[in-house]
């Protein structure tokens, strides 16, 4: 059945972007941990990914209806162009240690800039198994960001 589900989730992206004026190179689609991974490789990445990746977020955001409209299963789908979030997550969590290494050396806290939900996630996530210092989000609504401070003792 995730095999078919895989067809039918690459079949509706070439779809989409048939109906578009962006060429897409390649479609993949891999199953990890239950969620639906899928890269598209384009030419047109810049333009597809937009500003601090919102134009990739509404292209998930339609894919995933029109996935679950198709296969009608509340599918878990991750959407990615040109690997642009993988390598973001990447980034972030080599930003997230080297932040860590520092708290835990200067032993004072480390505010980070406004992120977004998941971009917080990913620090929380790579931080979770460090016992030297503790993660937590702070602020309100779009202002919200990371604190990284020493553990307590």
């Amino acid at each position: 059945m995730n095999n078919e589900y895989s067809v039918a989730i690459k079949k509706q992206v070439e779809e989409f972007f048939k109906k578009t004026t962006f060429d897409i190179i390649d479609v993949i689609v891999v199953l990890r941990d239950e969620v639906f991974f899928v890269n598209i490789n384009t030419e047109h990445s810049k333009t597809l990914i937009g500003e601090r990746g919102k134009t990739l977020a509404e292209i998930q955001h339609i894919i995933r209806g029109i996935i679950r409209k198709q296969v009608k299963e509340d599918l878990f789908v991750e959407v990615d162009i040109n690997n642009y979030k993988q390598i973001k997550n990447e980034k972030l969590r080599d930003v997230a240690k080297d932040i860590a290494d520092e708290v835990a050396f200067y032993k004072t806290e480390k505010i980070l800039p406004v992120m977004n939900p998941y971009e917080r996630r990913i620090i929380h996530l790579a931080l979770e198994q460090r016992t030297d210092i503790e993660t937590e989000s702070i602020g309100e609504g779009l202002d919200r960001r990371v604190v990284v401070k020493p553990k307590s003792l």
